[in-house]
């Protein structure tokens, strides 16, 4: 999506202003396995250090006047890394990055697309976990423990 985000009329106006950093210390993808059944993965940078998705956020309104405030991560092309898992990523800024993805004088999205790229795999971290991130209910730190990668079989 970053790549056609200047293009798209539900983020051109974003792009040029209303960029934001979405604070994360990991995210989810799921690999199919077999026909019927996904495998969720972990996926982290490798010292386990907190980074920041490209975001977009907006204000929208109701017809009734209220105010609902949204935003969006910007994806990519996965790495080396995701790949094998998915066929896009979140794109995660350097935090030197940062300064210049944020700053509300930059208008021209050309000035940002560098970037949007994929993060650099070997900098990141990818490992197996439970089936139970499948479920909103499921909300703490045993969602993020590793664990074995189910067999199709064993998934029925």
């Amino acid at each position: 999506m970053s790549e056609t985000a200047n293009e798209k009329p539900a983020f051109r106006d974003a792009l040029r202003s209303r960029r934001c950093l979405i604070p994360a210390d990991g995210f989810y993808e799921w690999q199919s396995i077999g026909s019927k059944q996904k495998q969720p993965f972990s996926i982290g940078m490798l010292d386990g250090s907190v980074f920041a998705f490209a975001g977009l956020w907006d204000c929208w309104r109701y017809s009734t006047g209220q105010p609902v405030e949204t935003c969006t991560i910007l994806t990519t092309t996965p790495n080396a890394l995701v790949a094998d898992v998915h066929s896009r990523m979140p794109v995660i800024l350097r935090s030197e990055s940062y300064q210049l993805w944020l700053d509300p004088n930059v208008k021209n999205p050309s000035s940002v697309a560098p970037l949007l790229h994929p993060f650099t795999a070997n900098q990141m971290k990818k490992y197996p976990v439970s089936t139970r991130v499948n479920r909103p209910e499921n909300d703490g730190p045993e969602c993020a423990e590793e664990c074995a990668v189910a067999s199709p079989q064993s998934l029925f």
